[in-house]
């Protein structure tokens, strides 16, 4: 007898639906950010219409928490460890693109079977938290650091080579944030750094490793066993 095909909670079917707004919205927020950051002449009507839209993503971000707490059935406190994640995206604003990520995960896990293998997956979804965090926290730094007194990040492009330089863990000190928002920014991106550096740096050296081994296990033309 076969068995029956299993069928989607509530949870899954949610988070199907809101699958792709989700994915709108972070890029929204993003997007609106940066404008509000960067487009110091832009007419103060664009200005506000691109904040506007970015506390629309943030509400939706909100809303959807609010719905799966409440589908989950397990409680807030239990819902926040077993998501600590998605309530540190709907706490924490310069994380917000990280859902990109999420999603970018459901969609390889389709048909329940990843189309990349867990290596390349890690390296993968490090590379795009480096570079979703690595613009987000550039627009951060910039936006506190670019007037404050003794500031040696005073465009937007000495912000991203900062971001870089710290995501990378190589720390020039050429420029350096000086405000307290600044530098509690720079503590985030030094440990996430660090973070994603171990988790791709070990992905690959493992790779590496299995790769090397599958050709040393096939041996030279001719010694493979049972050859005369």
């Amino acid at each position: 007898m076969r068995d029956r095909p299993s069928v989607p909670t509530a949870q899954e079917r949610w988070d199907n639906v809101m699958e792709t707004p989700l994915t709108v919205m972070a890029l929204v927020f993003l997007a609106g950010y940066a404008v509000r950051i960067l487009g110091h002449h832009l007419p103060t009507a664009l200005l506000d219409l691109c904040l506007a839209l970015t506390f629309a993503a943030w509400a939706v971000f909100l809303v959807d928490y609010v719905v799966r707490v409440r589908l989950s059935g397990i409680g807030l406190l239990r819902f926040v460890r077993h998501h600590l994640l998605d309530t540190v995206v709907v706490v924490l604003p310069l994380l917000r693109p990280l859902r990109v990520v999420s999603v970018y995960d459901r969609v390889q896990r389709r048909r329940d079977k990843p189309r990349l293998s867990l290596y390349a997956r890690v390296m993968a979804y490090g590379g795009m938290t480096a570079g979703l965090l690595g613009f987000a926290g550039a627009l951060t730094v910039y936006h506190f650091e670019y007037t404050a007194p003794g500031a040696t990040i005073l465009t937007f492009g000495d912000s991203v080579w900062w971001a870089c330089a710290t995501l990378a863990t190589v720390g020039y000190g050429d420029v350096t944030p000086v405000t307290p928002m600044g530098r509690l920014t720079a503590v985030g991106m030094m440990g996430v750094g660090l973070a994603l550096l171990g988790a791709v740096t070990g992905s690959f050296s493992s790779w590496l490793i299995q790769a090397f081994t599958r050709e040393d296990e096939k041996g030279p033309p001719g010694n493979s066993p049972g050859a005369s």
